[in-house]
């Protein structure tokens, strides 16, 4: 239940609230992510949704007919609530009762239901708050953006899913998922930070990207490739392309890599992960 007195139809100016509180201290490090991540999904409303939040803020939630955005106007209420704790807090009285100690115990110790969810993702959406070190920082652009896409998958036409699966799973140390109730029955393959998606092709399914002038089929970035080309190496894995000494790799005008070749002919480059380094 919230209790200060806001405006009927400025949300702007609900955020700008928000914002002075966070502004004097005394809150937990993702608050302000929380903030950025409800006010730029907000910005993205029509009038009409934005006007439902208003709604709730002012008790009159019951009112408002269940949507998909509902869960976005409760964690709004959440940081309102959370603020309004946080100023109530730092209001001392001259003299504390009793009472009053276990009332500001009871406000403290609830202030981590509250700062849980802070950050976390919201319909479909995470907030990136990563700062930006310097203007000429060719990620610049990448800072506080609203984050949809989670991740992406290779999608690999088999004539047999299941015989790759095993090469995938016994030779290159990928777990398979198995997801026949999707539209598109698939195995999904899995391993560090890389997926790769099998299905069942039909027609000419085998042609590889040799065959277009292309020199691989998918490209795997890797941070210590050495480790890895030993890996496969043991594991029977036929190499197409050794992998280079250090030295020697510093000379070519390409990443440090080595590439493979999997049971259905595809050609996959391990390529050094040079984005850190200078």
């Amino acid at each position: 239940m919230l209790n200060k007195e806001y405006p009927l139809h400025d949300m702007n100016r609900v955020f700008d609230m928000i914002e002075e509180t966070i502004g004097q201290g005394g809150v937990d490090d993702k608050c302000t992510d929380e903030m950025n991540l409800l006010m730029h999904l907000y910005a993205g409303l029509p009038a009409e949704a934005v006007e439902c939040g208003m709604m709730y803020i002012h008790g009159k939630g019951a009112e408002v007919p269940d949507s998909d955005i509902t869960a976005l106007h409760i964690r709004l209420l959440n940081l309102l609530e959370y603020c309004e704790k946080v100023e109530s807090l730092r209001v001392i009285p001259s003299e504390l009762t009793t009472e009053e100690i276990t009332r500001r115990s009871g406000i403290l110790e609830s202030l981590a239901d509250h700062e849980k969810v802070f950050g976390t993702q919201l319909l479909g959406y995470q907030y990136n708050g990563k700062p930006v070190e310097s203007k000429e920082d060719p990620e610049s652009t990448e800072s506080g953006r609203l984050l949809l896409m989670n991740s992406q998958a290779a999608v690999f036409a088999c004539e047999d899913i299941y015989k790759t699966s095993l090469f995938y799973e016994d030779k290159l140390g990928f777990m398979a998922v198995h997801l026949d109730d999707e539209a598109m029955p698939h195995i999904k393959l899995t391993r560090d930070n890389i997926a790769v998606v099998l299905v069942k092709g039909e027609g000419a399914i085998l042609k590889n990207a040799r065959d277009f002038g292309i020199k691989y089929d998918m490209y795997i970035y890797c941070s210590e490739p050495f480790l890895l080309h030993n890996e496969l190496k043991g594991q029977g894995v036929k190499i197409i392309e050794d992998l280079p000494e250090a030295n020697k790799a510093r000379q070519q005008s390409v990443n440090r890599q080595f590439v493979i070749e999997d049971i259905d002919g595809r050609h996959i480059c391990v390529s050094q992960f040079i984005e850190n380094y200078s």
